[in-house]
């Protein structure tokens, strides 16, 4: 069969299973099973990762965990009933217009594409936060399979297909099908974690289809962090040593791996930085292509005379970990080669004078992520203000690598971050983008859906006047 055939398959059992609507409760019990079920392989799957992707046990032992609390998450939010947004007018002949009965709540928008990522193969892959909150929404789910662990995600989607029924669940692979699948007329909207590229070509082709879609591409982010003065002064060496480890674990193949970092000049967190990076871990990349676009940014910096490489251990194979060191007038002059997302274990440090760091404030682009590191009690105001347009989340005194799952998350950002900046990948609310509104007016009981329906029987929250 081939890839055409086996999206148009896939499609057309979804759009058989969307007519079929699910129960909140039933949904909820098949996403805890599916936390199980992965448990369940947990030693099986996480051998598998760890061939195909060269990450670590102990990482991917973790990333299952992380998967199944995702997961189980999920099943509560659709149990809560709040992400309905289930809202009640009741009729008032006396305004102007007169209103009648207007009840309203979010419905399954229908099938949807998850493209999957590279760097978790777990956490944001078949069964990942975008499975797992559309799932949880009532949404059929097509994964189209990263090529970076075929195998993992074909063993994942064996345990999913046992778990949710039929049409409910489809795995493809390959370019072609990834293509086809954004197109086809069954798929209402589409999900995406990679790159900016590959991001911006299924975006223009959902866009472009007779009836567009909505399309939630996470893609570039840089995620700036601003240094005072203060903080270098307190804490210069425990800085650089949290960057390091920030900017180089796992490869630096995180999404939110601080990309670049402003410091004050002459305050020692450059000598920091340095003096930790020597004790930082080479690592191999995901994929070959990786390997090699790493590869081509050291030599891209290495290549600028205003620019400083500084390597850590040299180990034959391997990417070894590196630090950019610049000043604020380089990154003025040529911006665009510093506020390009550079993934793997590699940042841009940048030094400033004091009347420099607005104009390099004023240069960054929106980003996943953007972190303060403040001196005790400083007022940081000011920076707050100028870094909270650029960023989906605004981090203090610490690291971004690591987005933890919770009803306040917000993993998202304006373009390039993501190309819709209202809503989130991670967190209770990824759940609204697989959701559409419906108003009934003067409805009677028996067509409204239960969560609608007069002394709100299931005991969801909602707002009624």
């Amino acid at each position: 069969m081939g890839a055409a055939d086996t999206v148009e398959a896939a499609a057309s059992a979804a759009a058989s299973a969307a007519l079929r609507p699910t129960e909140r409760e039933e949904r909820a019990g098949r996403l805890e099973a599916l936390a199980g079920t992965l448990e369940a392989d947990r030693a099986a799957l996480v051998a598998l990762a760890a061939d195909e992707t060269h990450l670590s046990g102990a990482r991917l032992d973790g990333e299952v965990t992380r998967t199944a609390a995702q997961l189980r998450f999920f099943a509560g939010v659709a149990r809560e009933g709040a992400y309905l947004e289930a809202t009640i007018d009741s009729p008032d002949p006396a305004l102007i217009p007169p209103r009648p009965d207007l009840r309203r709540m979010l419905r399954p928008v229908g099938p949807v594409a998850v493209y999957t990522s590279s760097n978790f193969p777990f956490a944001f892959s078949v069964l990942g936060n975008d499975t797992a909150s559309a799932l949880a929404a009532g949404c059929p789910v097509i994964v189209k399979a990263h090529p970076g662990h075929p195998r993992l995600s074909r063993r994942t989607a064996e345990l999913a297909l046992g778990v949710l029924p039929r049409g409910r669940f489809a795995l493809v692979e390959g370019m072609e099908a990834g293509i086809a699948l954004v197109q086809h007329p069954a798929v209402r909207a589409a999900g995406f974690t990679g790159s900016e590229r590959g991001g911006r070509a299924l975006f223009d082709l959902a866009a472009s289809r007779p009836d567009p879609i909505p399309f939630y591409g996470e893609l570039g982010s840089i995620n700036p962090v601003v240094v005072t003065r203060a903080a270098a002064r307190e804490r210069a060496t425990a800085i650089g040593e949290g960057l390091v480890g920030s900017f180089t674990r796992d490869a630096g193949q995180y999404c939110t791996k601080p990309g670049l970092v402003l410091v004050p000049r002459g305050e020692g967190v450059d000598d920091a930085v340095a003096a930790a990076l020597g004790a930082a871990p080479a690592s191999r990349q995901l994929t070959d292509g990786m390997s090699a676009a790493y590869a081509e940014a050291l030599n891209l910096f290495g290549a600028d005379d205003d620019v400083t490489v500084l390597l850590g251990r040299d180990e034959p194979g391997v990417s070894v970990p590196a630090v950019a060191l610049t000043d604020a007038a380089t990154l003025l002059a040529e911006p665009e080669t510093f506020l390009t997302e550079r993934f793997g274990p590699v940042t841009v440090l940048v030094s400033y004078g004091d009347e420099e760091l607005g104009a390099l404030l004023s240069v960054l682009r929106p980003s996943l992520t953007a972190t303060i590191h403040r001196g005790t009690g400083e007022d940081v105001a000011a920076l707050a203000a100028a870094l909270t347009p650029i960023a989906g989340r605004l981090l203090f005194d610490g690291w971004p690598t690591g987005v933890a799952i919770g009803w306040a998350q917000h993993h998202g950002g304006s373009w390039p971050a993501t190309t819709s900046s209202i809503h989130t990948s991670v967190g209770a609310t990824a759940i609204r983008r697989w959701l559409t509104p419906i108003a009934y007016q003067d409805a009677p009981q028996d067509v409204l859906p239960p969560e609608l329906r007069d002394g709100n029987p299931l005991g969801i929250p909602r707002r009624e006047s």
